[in-house]
């Protein structure tokens, strides 16, 4: 899969035996399939009333919630075909263990991908292509529909999603590469589409600004996506895109509420810094819209009307919307984080969760998967598009220009320009 290299904060060293113990009770919990502590079998014979005994009550797991981290839990992965359950002695070593964890630092695993263009033929999706310089992301929000894809990679969707990031070094180079294609023809391009591309290790590595001046060289278009308020940082090329009609912008704010913020999605841009880069970007006549998702019911849904207004009044000319999606292990982990920060209406969100899903979780069929069914997803879209037209946020942005693609003459080690193939041709034809 990849190389692993420290991130900013990692420590190296060997060892000792107190953490090589933590480390893999840790590791046994973290690949636990629920939180509760193995029981030895019940003898299968059935004693006798008079005999019975009394069931020992079953230890939960402690908490594997950290400050900083989205994720409660840690979830097997599910190609494995075996797994570990933490295990509690009676001694309290178990609790020990945890009490002597380590905060969870960040792990950059180096990507050895060949091509970085993914494609889809969703038709949910409107567009067939996209790029993510990084697969996992550190802003730990735990309603991320990507979390189930880090299984892929062998990594856990719950914590290891948000602490072991998968990075492409080569993404220039190799967009370069399958852009001059023969037979490649452009089409929008979207960057953010899974893992955000401005996530906190972009200001280090710098890898969607490498493959944006690769487009713009290019003269391809491209959609953003993206919670952070650090896209402003690349302000100089995102103009020179809009010059020449070849950008758009979403900016992801699911709240206004600061303190929800900090606990869905604890490592993103804070939604004042949000609504101010929807600001920068609007002023510097960069296209820019919000998107408003997940929608969470009895969470943050009550907050619809509010964002869009926040946003229209911030400069932005378009909105969407998507509720709530908990495919694959994103039920267990979505579940679990609304029972450690939020028992008291946890029941009442996933009863709602279940009214929009045809009385399941998530509902995976197209055409339904981001706006739900039943009267309470009926009532959210009536009241997202009310909301659209009086904050003015229904006018197109216009269609991105793909008329000026062109590849570029290459550089070689010398420094001297080559001719393409294609202005080859054109000699040897005149």
């Amino acid at each position: 899969m990849g190389e692993a290299v420290a991130a900013g904060t990692e420590t190296g060293g060997v060892p000792g035996k107190t953490e090589r113990k933590v480390r893999m009770v840790f590791r046994q919990a973290l690949m636990a399939p629920s939180r509760r502590a193995a029981v030895a079998p019940r003898p299968t014979v059935a004693p006798a009333v008079d005999d019975a005994v009394e069931e020992e009550p079953v230890a939960a797991a402690p908490s594997l919630a950290r400050k900083g981290r989205g994720a409660t839990t840690n979830p097997g992965v599910r190609f494995e075909s075996a797994s570990a359950t933490p295990y509690d002695d009676g001694w309290g070593s178990l609790e020990d263990c945890f009490a002597a964890l380590p905060p969870l630092e960040t792990t950059l695993i180096r990507d050895a991908s060949r091509t970085v263009i993914a494609r889809n033929d969703s038709p949910d999706i409107g567009f067939d292509r996209s790029i993510n310089p990084y697969r996992g992301c550190e802003h730990g929000c735990v309603y991320c529909f990507a979390r189930p894809t880090h299984a892929y990679l062998g990594y856990s969707p719950g914590l290891d999603f948000e602490t072991k990031l998968v990075f492409k070094p080569d993404v220039a180079a190799l967009l370069d590469k399958e852009l001059r294609r023969p037979r490649y023809t452009a089409k929008p391009i979207t960057l953010g589409s899974n893992t955000d591309p401005y996530q906190p290790i972009e200001r280090k590595l710098k890898l969607t600004r490498a493959a944006l001046e690769v487009l713009l060289r290019f003269r391809h278009p491209v959609s953003i996506v993206t919670k952070s308020a650090s896209i402003v940082q690349d302000l100089d090329l995102l103009k020179e895109f809009a010059a020449l009609g070849l950008i758009r912008v979403f900016i992801s704010i699911t709240t206004l509420d600061g303190e929800l913020a900090r606990r869905m999605e604890p490592r993103a841009s804070a939604p004042s810094l949000r609504l101010r880069a929807v600001a920068a970007l609007a002023e510097a006549g960069v296209p820019v819209g919000v998107l408003a998702a997940p929608m969470i019911p009895g969470l943050n849904d009550a907050e619809l009307e509010q964002i869009l207004a926040a946003s229209a009044k911030a400069g932005a000319k378009r909105a969407g919307f998507t509720l709530l999606r908990l495919p694959l292990e994103l039920r267990e982990i979505f579940e679990a984080w609304l029972r450690e920060h939020m028992p008291d209406r946890a029941n009442h969100v996933l009863s709602l969760v279940r009214q929009m899903r045809g009385g399941d979780l998530n509902d995976s069929r197209f055409g339904h998967r981001f706006t739900g069914t039943g009267p309470y997803a009926e009532l959210i879209g009536r009241r997202f598009e009310r909301a659209v037209r009086q904050n003015g946020l229904d006018a197109g942005m216009g269609p991105l220009n793909t008329s000026q693609f062109r590849v570029p003459e290459t550089v070689s080690a010398t420094g001297n320009k080559q001719m393409s193939l294609f202005d080859g041709l054109a000699i040897a034809g005149s």
